[in-house]
């Protein structure tokens, strides 16, 4: 009934996945650990006042995506960001931030989108799902997209690395995504001149 080098090829993608995620997420909590995500340098951010900003944020783990949306939405206005453009809307999950970034991207005059999302890992193969699927869509929608898509998804192991990277010790994910769309839009804009 089952054809066993294809239950055997699954089996070693399987494998291969975890072992990526696991990677990943050990890669990523172990950089933020030598750098504070809201240390940088002010005068090597350029002026946001004419850049307009979508903000798609996960209601999953609200606790920790509201305080990261704030930190956003802090340091856009820290750097001449106006209240009019700064889109934000909300979505049930954290799967759910690439569709939402590409309706934003596709009904809204934009120049960067900011998605905002937090996947703590549980007891199921649920977490590595989900992260790898944002990971990809919002890397599709940047390879395919002429507005930049700032990956603000925290995957962690614990609440608390959670709470470290959302205003906490290790500052505000929040904030260096904010720093990184002025950026990437200044990046853009260059280009077309």
């Amino acid at each position: 009934m089952f054809c066993y080098p294809c239950v055997q090829s699954l089996f070693t993608f399987s494998i291969l996945f975890l072992s990526f995620s696991n990677f990943l997420i050990h890669t990523l909590t172990m950089a933020t650990a030598y750098h504070n995500l809201s240390d940088y340098d002010f005068s090597s951010v350029p002026n946001a006042e004419e850049m307009k900003f979508g903000i798609v944020v996960s209601e999953w783990n609200e606790k920790i995506t509201g305080a990261l949306l704030d930190g956003a939405v802090t340091t856009l206005k820290k750097h001449g960001a106006k209240d009019e453009n700064i889109l934000i809307k909300t979505v049930p999950g954290s799967f759910e931030l690439t569709f939402g970034a590409s309706q934003m991207m596709e009904y809204c005059e934009l120049d960067a989108v900011i998605i905002i999302g937090c996947v703590i890992k549980g007891d199921t193969p649920h977490f590595d799902y989900v992260c790898m699927g944002v990971t990809q869509g919002i890397t599709q929608l940047n390879t395919t997209g002429d507005v930049p898509v700032i990956y603000g998804l925290i995957t962690t192991n614990t609440m608390e690395q959670a709470e470290d990277r959302a205003g906490g010790k290790l500052g505000n994910k929040g904030d260096e995504c904010a720093i990184t769309a002025i950026k990437m839009i200044d990046f853009a804009w260059s280009l077309n001149k």
